[in-house]
């Protein structure tokens, strides 16, 4: 800090987690702060919706309009008719909003959770009780690293597996895309989009029928040993290396190297989150990590004990006793129910609740729907029909724009909060205010005044900072406290099941779930073609002959940071990656602007030729829109946008109610 002004951010050399190193998205946080297009004061829309024509008003006025339209079409057509939104904030941000929710009364609460890490900590609970880990510092003998590109999006993991590396350990890979991983790698298996889980099944079969599981571990520790032998006779290597692309020998080659490793751990990645099958995924993945014998082990899957706290998604925060269950029940659905601990609602219910009139009004909360939904266009003919949208954001948005009333909301370096990662190693970290740019507001701020208005503000703490030595009650310290503490690691725990068995009704790991049977789902990880596959579509194929997939690029998170110019730097523009026999078929050279196309529409973004594929593969760049087109062409939202390409109907994964966002069917065209 100087006069009062944050001048720069560097890494914290002490703190457990990244020692020191920021990504390039922490690096470029003054730069976020203070940049000139942020939201500087709330903004009424002036004429039709999408011209880019606002006013500026009074907070006051701002929060009296949010308040009385919320009101109005309560009392007109329910508290359900109004629906609440957050992005992907992973922070206490989105309690509060749900908090907010539950004592307005109102169920239909849209999360990004089901694409997002979710599916992994449920399969994972529900499997042996708890979420396991890596335990890279021990070392591994051996890292499977599934589905992530940790040097681009996980990079404090990187640093621990770069080092595990350079005391010995074998690395395999298994990714569609040859990443900057799999080049490291002593085997890369590269499956077909989608596949996932045949791979896994395949995997899990060979481990039993060659005798290369923990014959003990299994004996004792597992339920259902028998009923996954036979489930996985179905998925041999020769039928799998088929659907999959996969080389039966190179399956092998992986599967007994990571069997014959002890210890060895599993790093997953979201690309296990995003399909037709991600939650029988993720227990395909924790059974092979309990075949092995590997969970709880040095080395292998260390349970991470956390400092205890009224902390994110807790039902003391959000409130969840304060929603009666019948009002619970009656939530938007499709049709359809995931799995009851799921109680937030999924893009397409949010889309189709808005066109068949039971959504009226929608509160956004750091959320982009119009970028980072299925079947945007869709999203879009949506959100131009609702009587009324509110957005709060840092910058306007594609979203932003088609909305009545923008809240400037607050950057994590203008409010206090407290940082607990759910998917690594267990530490907290303060967050302290220390900045406000003009007439921004915390989240926590909005919704409390908000509250005020609509006559529960005594729900909400007089201060964030109140609110915060709620969360820290368990814990037995205030707020103060940990400002002056900064960090509070936790601690891994090695075979806590030998005290008093698995976090489990049956006490033991659950190859065959009773709790899923007893609930209506599968027991066992069940594969499902997706569909608009070559095998589940073969007509369709012919039309469009490619195959599509997408992921995080390090300098973006989600459809955030292109405005940011250092950012924008390193990735200026949406590419497409083609195989270069592929390219070189449809006349396609390097830097062309290229069509994409599937039954929902088509894109254009610019090809790059890269042998980083499959030749019947193409990457198409992941929430793309362009901040320098300005709000009147709505910042052109659909001209890249991936998600003009995918769908939103069914069918849905049964757990999660998520539709398929990778391997789907695709044609390419030279514009």
């Amino acid at each position: 800090m100087k006069d009062g002004k944050v001048v720069k951010v560097e890494g914290d050399p002490d703190h457990p987690l990244n020692k020191g190193k920021l990504c390039p998205k922490g690096e470029a946080s003054v730069e976020v702060l203070y940049h000139p297009d942020r939201l500087t004061s709330p903004l009424r829309r002036r004429g039709e919706r999408g011209e880019g024509k606002w006013e500026e008003i009074s907070w006051d006025d701002a929060l009296d309009l949010l308040a009385d339209r919320l009101v109005k079409v309560k009392e007109a057509f329910g508290a359900p008719s109004v629906a609440f939104i957050h992005g992907a904030a992973k922070g206490l941000q989105e309690s509060y909003l749900a908090r907010f929710a539950n004592h307005f009364g109102s169920p239909n609460v849209a999360w990004q959770g089901h694409v997002c890490f979710v599916p992994r900590v449920v399969a994972s609970r529900l499997t042996y009780g708890f979420y396991a880990i890596p335990d890279y510092d021990f070392p591994p003998k051996c890292v499977v690293v599934w589905g992530k590109n940790l040097p681009e999006t996980l990079h404090h993991a990187y640093e621990r597996l770069s080092k595990a590396l350079k005391r010995g350990t074998r690395l395999v890979v298994i990714d569609s895309r040859r990443t900057e991983l799999a080049e490291k790698a002593d085997i890369w298996l590269q499956p077909r989009p989608g596949s996932d889980l045949l791979l896994a099944l395949g995997m899990i079969h060979y481990l039993i029928t060659e005798g290369l599981y923990d014959r003990e571990f299994v004996e004792k520790w597992t339920l259902g040993f028998d009923q996954l032998k036979d489930h996985v006779a179905a998925y041999p290597l020769e039928k799998v290396a088929e659907l999959t692309w996969v080389p039966a020998e190179k399956i092998r080659e992986a599967a007994t190297l990571y069997a014959h490793s002890k210890p060895a751990a599993l790093q997953w990645g979201n690309l296990i989150d995003h399909g037709l099958n991600s939650f029988s995924l993720a227990r395909g993945l924790c059974i092979l990590r309990a075949l092995t014998g590997n969970i709880g082990v040095p080395g292998g899957e260390a349970q991470p004990e956390r400092p205890p706290l009224h902390g994110r998604r807790s039902p003391e925060l959000e409130a969840w006793d304060k929603m009666p269950r019948d009002v619970f029940e009656k939530r938007l659905g499709g049709g359809y129910r995931p799995l009851p601990m799921i109680r937030y609602l999924q893009p397409q219910d949010i889309t189709e609740g808005i066109m068949n009139g039971t959504i009226r009004a929608i509160y956004n909360q750091g959320g982009n729907p119009l970028i980072n939904y299925s079947n945007a266009r869709r999203v879009f003919h949506a959100l131009k029909k609702v009587e009324f949208l509110a957005v709060a954001d840092v910058f306007m948005t594609p979203t932003a724009a088609v909305a009545d009333l923008v809240l400037p909301a607050a950057t994590f370096l203008e409010f206090p909060s407290i940082v607990t990662p759910p998917y690594s190693y267990p530490v907290m970290s303060v967050q302290q205010h220390c900045a406000r740019i003009a007439d921004s507001r915390s989240d926590y701020e909005i919704m409390k005044d908000t509250a005020v208005r609509l006559g529960f503000g005594d729900v909400f703490w007089e201060t964030e900072e109140a609110c915060l030595d709620f969360v820290l009650e368990p814990a037995g310290l205030t707020f103060e406290e940990l400002k002056q503490i900064g960090v509070i690691r936790g601690s891994l725990k090695y075979r806590g099941y030998q005290a008093g068995g698995f976090g489990t009704p049956s006490k033991k790991i659950e190859f065959v779930s009773p709790q899923l049977e007893a609930w209506g789902f599968d027991s066992l990880p069940e594969y499902r073609e997706p569909p608009e596959t070559p095998y589940s579509s073969p007509d369709l194929a012919e039309k469009y002959p490619l195959i599509f997939t997408t992921w995080k690029t390090e300098p973006f998170r989600h459809s955030s940071g292109r405005q940011v110019s250092s950012l924008r730097r390193r990735h200026p523009r949406p590419l497409v990656l083609i195989h270069p026999d592929t390219a070189r078929g449809l006349g396609i050279e390097e830097g062309d602007t290229v069509f994409i196309e599937t039954p929902r529409g088509r894109i254009r973004q610019t090809a790059h030729l890269t042998d980083r594929f499959h030749p019947r593969v193409v990457g198409v760049d992941y929430a793309w829109w362009f901040p320098e087109k300005g709000p009147e062409s709505l910042f052109e939202w659909d001209a890249a946008n991936v998600n003009v390409l995918t769908s939103d109907k069914p069918p849905f994964n049964p757990e999660m109610g998520s539709t398929n966002l990778r391997g789907g069917l695709c044609r390419l065209t030279k514009t």
